[in-house]
């Protein structure tokens, strides 16, 4: 369906479906969690296909750029989107302003990083780079044109249009990349993909979002919102450059091919991350953001998004370290074996990831951009360090580095994020510490059991590992809920659990009551329920 953003009057007024927040947040999560789970299952498939068409040393290739492509891609979806959708007040004037200026960033973004792909290649001594990163240039400028209209169906909470919109964009990225890669393109195919992928994001986000920005003018609160944009893209920036430093670091230390490997076992431990954060993010940053007048309320919905994302999260990263060589080998096949290696060393970090991921939408969702900017200094002066020490142990190394950090600085993170709420440190680590013991010990048992199965663990080939894989993973499925049920002394979590997922699912009726968004007495977008 189309949504008109702005009334005649060119105020920000939207009329939409649902039986209150919760079930608009609940629902929201659902339907954003299941087009992040039809993309991963896209993604999967590209991957499948195209690890056994290209080489590593492609990927790596492609890698080099898009790990500076990236950063400028997301200099207005990161900002423009937060203050877009947390702001009380917005009209037709103020979006346009913003549309524009948006725009304009873009294009000059986009002539700079074409500009710069020489200096790119005499940097990384590959005269490759110079062509690929004349063309991914594009992905900057086409991305820009859709964040506006994006960040309106975001604000609409229109969830199920962005989701449709995503999985729309994704499965063309992929269906190029793959269609090329047999075509014998090689890392030509990911460049085309890499393309497709905003190009196919704009057109839909003008489509779903039936808006035409006006000319720009003085708009009252313009500057207001730009400097809330900059605050919150320069946490971006330092964020992305400290999750991209190891990229830069491999590539550079230890070659295109290295980082190949290096790489698709990262991308790999971080799309499960992904398919929880993401949906977390979008729904939580803006539902969150109507309780920040009401602190326990607040508190009570944020703790309860940590308690469920421990409960995933922690069960990921112990299952997938029990299992995930073998995972590399059944999906990717033996030619990248090596990217096995280095991801059993970033599995234990997943949960302890996840987790950390939630402090920028709790700081975005309390209006707090400026402290999420200092925090993300300090973020990449203690990663940035851990990285560095852990070169001497090559990629492996790098990968320890990451899991450190994130076990490290989640809970001091979630902390100061949640300060200006009173989130204190006993009620996060109440919400989540019995999913970590309940993870470490079915880990642990199921680690000790294998051992004693000389005859699974030496099993060749791929049947070999996908006999493993499935009895690790059954094992500890069945160990970790027996865990959490004997930690928590009823079975509580699990029931929470399913009745969550019920009412994530999209095809569940709204019920009796029908909830309406309307501009408040400030300008503020609230929900109410009638009967």
């Amino acid at each position: 369906m189309k949504m008109k953003p702005f009334d005649e009057h060119g105020e920000f007024c939207l009329t939409q479906d649902g039986g209150g927040l919760r079930r608009v947040a609940v629902r929201g999560a659902g339907i954003t969690a299941l087009s992040q789970g039809l993309c991963f299952a896209f993604q999967m498939i590209a991957t499948v296909i195209l690890a056994r068409l290209l080489m590593p040393a492609d990927f790596g290739l492609v890698a080099i750029v898009t790990t500076f492509s990236l950063l400028l891609m997301n200099a207005g979806f990161n900002g423009i989107t937060e203050t877009v959708v947390q702001r009380e007040q917005l009209d037709h004037g103020l979006a346009s302003n913003l549309f524009w200026i948006t725009v304009g960033v873009g294009l000059v973004l986009t002539i700079s990083f074409a500009a710069a792909g020489t200096l790119l290649a005499r940097v990384y001594g590959d005269p490759r780079v110079a062509p690929v990163a004349a063309v991914l240039s594009a992905t900057i400028f086409l991305s820009s044109a859709s964040v506006m209209h994006l960040a309106l169906l975001k604000r609409g909470l229109r969830f199920s249009v962005v989701s449709a919109n995503d999985l729309v964009a994704r499965a063309t990225a992929v269906a190029v990349s793959i269609v090329l890669g047999v075509a014998g393109w090689g890392y030509w195919a990911l460049v085309a993909g890499a393309v497709a992928l905003p190009l196919a994001t704009a057109l839909g986000a003008w489509i779903r979002c039936s808006w035409i920005p006006g000319a720009p003018r003085r708009a009252p609160g313009t500057g207001q919102m730009i400097r809330f944009a900059m605050n919150t893209y320069g946490h971006f920036a330092a964020n992305y450059c400290t999750r991209n430093l190891d990229n830069f670091l491999v590539g550079w230390f230890f070659g295109p091919a290295s980082l190949g490997f290096y790489k698709k076992a990262y991308d790999l431990c971080v799309l499960p991350v992904a398919q929880l954060s993401d949906p977390l993010n979008s729904v939580g940053m803006p539902v969150l953001s109507r309780l920040r007048d009401n602190p326990e309320q607040y508190r009570r919905y944020a703790l309860r998004a940590l308690s469920t994302l421990a409960f995933v999260g922690m069960a990921l990263g112990a299952g997938l370290a029990l299992s995930g060589s073998d995972l590399i080998l059944i999906v990717l096949g033996p030619r990248w074996d090596e990217s096995g290696k280095i991801f059993t060393f970033f599995a234990p970090g997943i949960g302890a990831m996840l987790l950390y991921l939630a402090y920028s939408w709790i700081h975005l969702s309390l209006g707090r951009a400026d402290r999420l900017l200092r925090w993300g200094i300090v973020e990449f002066a203690v990663i940035g360090l851990l990285f560095v020490i852990g070169l001497r142990w090559g990629p492996v190394g790098v990968a320890m580095a990451w899991v450190v950090s994130s076990w490290t600085l989640a809970v001091p993170a979630l902390w100061y994020a949640g300060r200006p709420a009173e989130l204190r440190i006993a009620a996060i680590v109440g919400a989540v510490w019995k999913y970590v013991v309940a993870s470490a010990l079915a880990g642990g048992t199921v680690a000790i059991v294998l051992r004693q199965m000389p005859s699974l663990r030496s099993a060749p080939g791929w049947l070999g590992a996908v006999d493993r894989s499935v009895t690790a993973s059954v094992l500890f499925a069945a160990l970790y809920l027996g865990a959490v049920v004997v930690l928590h002394g009823s079975c509580d979590p699990l029931r929470q659990i399913a009745a969550l997922v019920r009412d994530m699912l999209p095809w569940r009726g709204a019920g009796s009551r029908s909830g309406h968004i309307t501009p408040g007495a400030s300008g503020a977008t609230v929900i109410g329920t009638s009967g």
